[in-house]
């Protein structure tokens, strides 16, 4: 039960943390988890951390090794190989020795093979634990590239090392010839193994798709059990479990063949399951790592045979030795690396240097260096106690606070973004979110939703083919701010509408003559005498109006997040509307023998509504065009989508008859606006946006989603 309540405790901690982030844009989320991780661990009903260190290798480093190398880009993959190789094996390698032999001088009470193993985990960089970074500082592709190339292959490099150095420490015993030897064998042993279980898996897929027997759940199931499979496997037979999860991880395609809906559906349920199982394996560990630093702390802190002075320096040390070799090497390869074009070794100019310096910092240590620790043994062979288990923890932990630290606050500094976003890349992106809208949409399209999701996808397509014909030619934040302003015309118009129609019903109760009817069309007049479609107007402009709030207080709030009470009055008053409407609809059920206003009328009401605001947001645009307020084309622009707009809600044959049909519709595009948020906070996590473009992003379809859009 113990180990029960302790994962529901991480799980709800990784959650947290994933609430948090989106509030501390300058921290990266692993450093994140780590101080919820020490909050937890001082937790009372938080139970103790303990877990076994085989089952911790297979239960996180070898799902998480596979999905990256499965998810790589084969291609920057193999641009950037020799590179990569370096660093995965060379830099891994000398950083293991260095480590172990100056670690030992400064600190000759920790056996020398158990500082090797330390300078072999140390080995492995989290390119995972600095991607929140890439949203603030500028890497270039092949930069991420290499860290990426790099963080793959080093993992193997790194645990391989580390397993031998470990059996050393535990035996006492290291023979160069013997482990070399061992070390070939489980290399390739490993690297052949996963090559073969991938060319199988990949046959048998594919058959069982060409057969038909394939399902979405029994797909996912099999994906997932592949990497454990994989690991235990290889495990059994002696070879490197971890390389056989990388070469199989590299090998297998069959997510990437084959056509029909039911294909499509089991990749994006794919997709999804790995991607949450990524997020919480990963995040999992940096909650445990915060958990076990403060009693490796406190134990190697209140241990008097313990120099707390020389803990501290040695996290010092270590830092500076993995930190300084890093860039050294880096540097070193740079300057012996021949040009693509000319074949010629390129002179380390200023802006080389920064480079190196940036792949330095990009490469901070993580998951894989944390999870190596853990598997640290308790004992060593004749049983006693691993020596100093707790302070090579507790030295590791340091190291990779430190690097986590430095890339966090110095990336940026070093490598940042370009003053400004241009036009034609803010477009070019909101091109690529549409697309991807649109792909989503596509993908979800059946028999029975087919006439409503439609519409949309054909709105999103003419919004791609207008953002294209104008690529490059539009200052997208100017266009958004004449949005917002067009926007707030409208509301304005909703505000005055909906006081009308509250005056004219206090008008009427306080009098005995016969109901009054505000301006609207005649066959909406005609539909009863009894007030309720003055009621249905009142229904209709408030949730109007509460739509155009809401997407106010989102706009606003992106750029001026210090007004918390404006926007908590918003709030207040959006509920007391809400709550207003509920208490009016339920007295009019008791006191009327029909209906208040039934949902049809509500709806027509609002789009002859929305019609009446559009006029008067295109009257204001002619007033704009007249003035320098804004550009003339970005209001000729803007002109021509609220023409298309209320073109298509006057087109609309019979709203009372095609109601479900509206509804539906209606459901589609909240379903699309919120699928297109979706595709934006997932590029902003993968790195290929910026979190003042995702901004950006978003207001625009807080925007639009009050708007009704041109062809819907």
């Amino acid at each position: 039960m113990a180990v029960f309540e302790m994962v529901l405790y991480i799980v709800a901690a990784v959650v947290l943390s994933s609430f948090l982030s989106r509030f501390l844009p300058r921290i990266s989320l692993p450093l994140v988890q780590i101080v919820l991780g020490l909050i937890a661990s001082q937790l009372s009903f938080f139970p103790d951390t303990q877990l076994d260190p085989e089952l911790f290798m297979v239960l996180f480093i070898a799902p998480l090794l596979y999905l990256e190398a499965h998810e790589i880009d084969k291609n920057a993959l193999l641009r950037s190989l020799k590179l990569s190789l370096s660093l995965a094996i060379g830099l891994a390698v000398a950083t293991m020795v260095a480590v172990g032999f100056i670690l030992h001088s400064v600190w000759p009470i920790i056996p020398l093979a158990a500082a090797l193993a330390l300078g072999a985990a140390l080995g492995p960089t989290d390119a995972v634990a600095v991607s929140s970074l890439s949203n603030e500082a500028s890497l270039t592709s092949r930069q991420i590239g290499v860290l990426k190339g790099e963080s793959l292959f080093n993992d193997a490099s790194g645990i391989v090392g580390f397993q031998f150095a470990i059996a050393a420490a535990m035996t006492g015993v290291f023979q160069v010839g013997e482990a070399v030897s061992e070390f070939v064998v489980s290399f390739i042993g490993g690297t052949l193994f996963g090559i073969v279980v991938g060319l199988v898996v990949n046959w048998l897929f594919e058959t069982i798709r060409t057969l038909g027997w394939e399902t979405t759940t029994t797909r996912i199931l099999m994906e997932l059990f592949l990497p454990f499979l994989l690991y235990l496997g290889a495990e059994s037979l002696h070879v490197s479990g971890i390389l056989s999860v990388v070469a199989a991880g590299l090998l297998i395609n069959f997510d990437r063949t084959g056509i029909g809906p039911n294909v499509a559906r089991a990749n994006i349920v794919s997709t999804s399951v790995w991607s949450v199982l990524s997020v919480s394996l990963n995040g999992t560990v940096f909650i445990l790592l915060g958990m076990i630093l403060p009693d490796a702390m406190r134990s190697s802190w209140d241990n008097a045979n313990v120099s707390n002075a020389m803990l501290l320096g040695s996290i010092s040390v270590v830092s500076v030795v993995v930190i300084g070799m890093r860039f050294l090497w880096i540097a070193l390869m740079l300057r012996i690396t021949r040009a693509e074009d000319t074949r010629q070794r390129r002179k380390m100019t200023k802006e080389r240097w920064r480079s190196a310096a940036v792949m330095t910092f990009g490469g901070p240590k993580g998951t894989i260096t944390l999870s190596l620790m853990f598997t640290i043994p308790f004992t060593v062979a004749s049983g006693a106690w691993f020596p100093m288990r707790d302070e090579l923890i507790f030295i590791a932990g340091g190291v990779i606070i430190v690097t986590l630290v430095l890339a966090n606050f110095l990336l940026p500094v070093i490598a940042p973004h370009k003053g400004g976003d241009t036009s034609e890349r803010m477009n070019e992106i909101s091109v690529e979110v549409l697309r991807r809208t649109v792909e989503e949409l596509a993908d979800r399209t059946t028999d029975e939703n087919r006439r409503a999701l439609m519409p949309i996808i054909d709105s999103y397509t003419k919004r791609i083919t207008r953002i294209k014909q104008m690529l490059g030619q539009v200052d997208m934040g100017a266009y958004q701010r004449l949005q917002i302003d067009a926007l707030e015309c409208e509301k304005e118009y909703v505000k005055q509408r909906l006081a009308e129609l509250k005056r004219n019903i206090a008008e009427h109760a306080a009098s005995t003559s016969a109901p009054t009817v505000v301006n609207t069309p005649q066959d909406v007049r005609d539909w009863s005498g009894d007030g309720s479609i003055q009621e249905a107007q009142i229904e209709a402009c408030e949730r109007l109006l509460d739509q155009i709030m809401h997407a106010m207080r989102r706009v606003d709030t992106d750029e001026q997040r210090g007004r918390i009470s404006w926007l908590m009055r918003g709030r207040m008053r959006s509920l007391q509307r809400r709550a207003t409407l509920l208490t009016r609809r339920v007295i009019g059920k008791f006191h009327r023998s029909t209906a208040l206003s039934s949902e049809r009328e509500i709806y027509t009401q609002l789009y002859l509504i929305q019609i009446d605001a559009f006029d008067r947001v295109i009257d204001w645009l002619y007033e704009q065009m007249a003035q320098d307020t804004y550009p003339t084309e970005y209001v000729s622009m803007l002109l021509m989508d609220y023409r298309r707009a209320e073109a298509a809600l006057k087109s609309r044959p019979n709203m009372a008859g095609s109601m479900e049909l509206l509804e539906s519709i209606e459901r589609a595009k909240r379903e699309s606006y919120g699928i297109e948020l979706g595709v934006i906070q997932g590029m902003l996590e993968d790195g290929q946006i910026t979190r003042a473009q995702a901004r950006a992003l978003r207001k625009n379809v807080y925007v639009m989603s009050v708007d009704a859009d041109a062809s819907v």
